[in-house]
């Protein structure tokens, strides 16, 4: 760590205080399944089940009620807008006021926003502006809940890497069972029901939160400008090789390789084969990463960030498949391997993370991680079309298939990327 940044948090002098987990007591709590993270993987899975929700429920809403593809594209970047702006203040305020509390108020702002939506699609929507505005809300409440989402979990459980392959693995399930409850109760004409759910879920989200039973540790100091704050976060970010150079890879593969395959996939597949099949092949995904974070909880390697890397190696075979006309079952089967290279590598990054930068700036770093890497796949995504049109289908899912090899081999060269330790287990 650089001197200045490790003087700056050493001189930390602050009536705030951030939530830690107390020290051990001679019989400590189970290593993954505390009371703490008991209640934390209830909020985590309620909020990840209405988020996965929404952009399916708002699209498929907007279209069955008359609106064109427009509006619903309009819906969904007053959604994702906010998110991808604002994540980085998430961090700051995360550390400036409790991570706990943040996401207590975020979750509260969701519900608010989620009983207004659902108010509005059953009795119709007036004005498309009142629509957009809910969603800014939405959008803008994730962004202050993500960063403490990351930094709560080595306060709640000791086994930090068993705990990210639970969540992870929750988070697989709730991303396969979301959708699709959404889009079942949107063909029944039940849209503002799908809001109900989903206010219902962040209200115990925030109950489960609220009754966290957790330790302190110094704020930032008081009187720091919100913009020193993120300057101190970015020199925190920065001091981490490992940490700046992973994102920098991803951000070219989120552009080149992940950001355009959705789209690209669906333009081959669902004319193909049709839109069930596209959906299958896509729910093998979620299955794949579901068994990479089970594998999570218990693999332990010395190298997280290898061993991670090597995994992700899986990703190309999907990609690759299309372009060679691989069947559906054959297709699935690959989209299987590259969910189980997703979820491992997923929960030996969070880990990395978590572990390996101090819980005072946690937060606003991994604010700056999501911002960097997350906040490009739309990049990708928007620039699918023109693509296509330049290269062809098959050029740009073979660019993403060369990417995605590259990147994980770039992850394995990379000396401090590869050479990263794990943090032992907290006794």
């Amino acid at each position: 760590m650089d001197d200045h940044v490790a003087d700056h948090i050493a001189g930390a002098t602050s009536a705030q205080v951030q939530d830690r987990p107390a020290e051990p007591s001679p019989n400590a709590e189970p290593a993954i399944w505390s009371r703490n993270f008991r209640y934390y993987f209830t909020a985590r899975s309620a909020g990840l089940l209405s988020w996965a929700m929404l952009p399916v429920a708002v699209s498929a809403g907007l279209l069955s009620s008359g609106y064109g593809l427009g509006t619903a594209g309009y819906a969904m970047a007053f959604l994702v807008g906010p998110f991808a702006g604002l994540v980085l203040f998430g961090g700051v305020l995360a550390d400036r006021f409790t991570a706990r509390r943040m996401m207590i108020i975020a979750d509260l702002s969701n519900l608010t926003a989620h009983a207004l939506l659902a108010f509005l699609f059953i009795h119709g929507i007036d004005h498309l502006w009142q629509l957009y505005a809910l969603l800014v809300v939405a959008g803008t409440a994730n962004a202050m809940f993500q960063p403490g989402a990351s930094s709560t979990v080595p306060l709640v459980a000791r086994d930090v890497q068993g705990a990210n392959g639970v969540l992870r693995t929750s988070e697989a399930v709730t991303g396969l069972g979301g959708p699709a409850l959404a889009g079942a109760m949107v063909g029944f004409g039940a849209t503002g029901w799908v809001m109900v759910i989903s206010a219902v879920a962040y209200g115990t989200s925030a109950t489960c939160l609220f009754a966290l039973r957790l330790g302190v540790v110094p704020a930032p100091p008081a009187g720091e400008s919100l913009w020193r704050n993120l300057a101190v976060g970015w020199q925190e970010f920065r001091a981490r090789s490992w940490l700046w150079g992973v994102i920098v890879i991803w951000m070219f593969y989120a552009v080149l390789s992940w950001g355009p395959q959705l789209s690209v996939a669906a333009g081959v597949i669902v004319p193909e084969h049709g839109a069930t099949a596209f959906g299958l092949i896509n729910c093998a995904l979620g299955g794949g990463t579901v068994l990479g974070g089970l594998l999570g909880i218990r693999y332990k390697p010395a190298r997280p960030l290898a061993a991670g890397a090597v995994a992700m190696l899986a990703y190309p075979l999907y990609p690759l498949g299309i372009v060679l006309g691989w069947p559906v079952w054959l297709l699935a089967a690959a989209q299987v391997v590259v969910g189980f290279g997703i979820g491992v590598w997923g929960v030996m990054w969070a880990t990395s993370v978590q572990t390996q930068v101090p819980g005072e700036v946690l937060n606003r770093v991994h604010a700056y991680e999501v911002a960097g890497s997350v906040g490009m796949y739309p990049i990708g995504s928007a620039l699918a079309g023109p693509a296509v049109g330049a290269f062809g289908t098959d050029g740009v899912l073979l660019v993403g298939v060369v990417v995605a090899f590259l990147t994980a081999t770039a992850l394995l060269v990379a000396r401090p990327i590869r050479t990263l330790g794990r943090v032992p287990i907290r006794a």
